[in-house]
This record gives structure tokens, sequence and C-alpha cells, in this order.
């Protein structure tokens, strides 16, 4: 009975190595902000990851399964690489290392610590997989074309990449534009200069900006035109040389406007454009020039599209849970759509 016993036992696949796992680290004036207020972080790594995290002085011990123990570990190295580096962590850091943990390995080892953006006041890493993407064609490509929800990005690294390549003299000035589409025709007729027209569609852009540069360094280039809004009808007829040029909200751009201002393109520029071709504003039955332009660009070389998902948003947890309440819902709609035109095309059929 017994050797029976222990036949069974052999047959049983063995559980998942539970050993914990001991991380060591070096510098202790590191570690307050690595494991942040009240064990913050390391509260997050525990609830995102499934796994159980003790904390004496510089060292911690990971406890849970092995696969999960290791990934916290690799969670923690990243985050202290950062600190090490001169870097500072805020909690979406540690949410963008535990996305980027679960990246594959061999994808990891392009991905792991950059590629980054570096501004005078702040140091940009990816927090997803699709953001290490979308870095390295702002910092390396000539068209850029960023889709997806908000929250993922988008426009806030497009500004940080151009706002780094000013400061490093690769560019010449920033060229900010947006449909105006909430005014309609009647732009002209808001009171004050451009700037004072367009600001309410701009916001956004100059907040990145203002998070990227020095406020009076932000000012000077507005009054130089180092830094320059430009309402999209408003670029008609021009030649951007020299210039790092970003289209935000370009699903509110008409077919026509997107061509034009892909045709504005001049000497040593590079363009940024971004979007979210399921938010279109225009009006009912308008094609969304940012819907064409992904239909007629992909072949095109030189042209990066980056794609990005509910999984990539990067704000808080809630914009997360929104966006796929959202999706399931539109997915329930097009499938209910779908089953109508069907049911309608044998009742045709029927008929006849």
């Amino acid at each position: 009975m017994g050797s029976s016993r222990n036949e069974l036992e052999k047959l049983r696949p063995k559980a998942t190595e539970t050993k914990p796992l001991t991380i060591d680290f070096d510098n202790n004036l590191l570690l307050v902000e690595l494991y942040g207020a009240q064990g913050r972080n390391l509260t997050r790594i525990e609830e995102k990851i499934g796994v159980s995290i003790v904390n004496r002085g510089n060292r911690v011990v990971v406890s849970g399964d092995a696969a999960d123990c290791l990934r916290a570990e690799k969670v923690l190295k990243m985050l202290y690489a950062r600190l090490r580096d001169g870097g500072d962590l805020v909690s979406g850091d540690v949410d963008g290392a535990i996305r980027m943990s679960a990246v594959k390995e061999e994808k990891t080892k392009r991905r792991e610590y950059g590629p980054m953006i570096r501004t005078q006041k702040r140091e940009l890493l990816p927090r997803s997989p699709n953001q290490a993407d979308y870095i390295a064609a702002l910092m390396s490509g000539e068209l850029i074309i960023g889709t997806g929800p908000a929250g993922t990005g988008k426009t806030y690294l497009a500004v940080a990449a151009a706002a780094a390549m000013l400061q490093d003299g690769l560019i010449d000035r920033i060229i900010l534009s947006r449909p105006a589409v909430e005014a309609g025709e009647r732009l002209g007729f808001l009171p004050g200069d451009m700037r004072d027209k367009v600001d309410p569609y701009l916001r956004p852009l100059y907040d990145a900006l203002y998070d990227m540069l020095p406020g009076p360094q932000v000012a000077r280039g507005l009054e130089s035109g180092e830094i320059e809004i430009a309402p999209l009808a408003f670029m008609r007829g021009r030649t951007l040389r020299n210039a790092f040029v970003i289209l935000d909200e370009a699903q509110n751009a008409t077919p026509m406007q997107m061509k034009m201002f892909l045709t504005r393109m001049g000497e040593n520029s590079r363009m940024a454009i971004t979007g979210d071709p399921t938010q279109v504003d225009l009006p009912f039955g308008a094609k969304s020039g940012l819907k064409d332009a992904l239909e007629i660009l992909p072949d095109v070389a030189g042209v990066s599209i980056i794609r990005f998902a509910e999984e990539d948003v990067v704000r808080h947890d809630m914009v997360t849970r929104i966006v796929k309440a959202y999706n399931r819902r539109d997915g329930q709609r097009l499938r209910l759509s779908d089953r109508e035109k069907s049911d309608n095309n044998e009742k045709t059929s029927d008929d006849h």
C-alpha cells in the first residue's frame, strides 16, 4: 500500500517553488523613496502582482508563487535603478514598472531601461510596452501617428519629445496644432489675438509644455515664435522646416485638412499626429481625417503608427475601468448591429 502511495506522489505535478526571495539594496538613502510613504509602493506591487513583501532595512523579502516573486524582484530593481540614476518616483512610475515587468524576457532587454526622454524638468521612461515603442519612434522617426484612448500618454509624450529636441538644438521650434471643431467657422469672431482665440483648445498641450520646460522659457518661446500655436485651418500654404509639429485631436480633422497638414513637412522636420478614432466630433456622416490617414499611410516608408489600447492607460485606475466599460458597451452595440444587418439580409432574401 505504501509503495502505491509513493508512486502516486511521483505522478503528481510538483507545486511551484515558494521559497521566499531575498533582495539586498546597497544604498539605504534611496530606500525611503523606493518603498514609498508608509510602504505605499511595496503595497502597490503586492496588490498588482499577488505577492507578500516584507522589508527590513536594506533587505526585502518577497513571498508567493516563484514566477510572481521574480516579477516583483524585476519591478523593484527597475525602480531602484531609476532612483540610483537620479530620477524620482511617482505612483504612475510604479504602475509602469509593473506593466513592463510582464513583457517577455527578450523584449524586456530592449525596453527595461529605455528609451527615455530627458527634458529640463523631467525624465520620462515608458510605462507600457507600447509607450516604449512610441518614445523610440518619436525620438528617431519622421512621421509618427499615435492612436488610442485617453490617458495613454499620446500627446504628453509627443510634447516631451519636442521639448527635448528643442533644448538639444535638434530643431528650431515647436508648432502645436489642433482642429478647433467646437468653434466651427466662427473662430475669427472670437475676441483677442490668435493665441487668445485658440488657447481653450490647446490647453492640454500648454500643460504638457510647462511640465517639461521652465515657465519663463515657455513664455519667451511663445513671444519669440520658438513655440508657435497654429490652428489647423490656418496652416495652409506653409512649409514647416526645422520644426517638431504636433497635431493633437487629429480625429476631428477632415481628410482634406489631414492631407494639407501632412504635406506641410519641410526639411529637418518631424511630425506627431495623435488622436482617438472613437471620439470624433465632426458632423454626423463626415469622415475623420485620422481614420483616412490610417487607411492610406501604413505602407508608406518613414511612417510609424503606434496603436494604444485600454491596457496602456497610465492615468488613475478609474480611467482604465471607465475605458474598459465603454469598450464593452461599444462591442455589444457592434455585435447587435451586425446581427440586425444579418437578419435584414436574410429577410430580404426570403422576400425574393
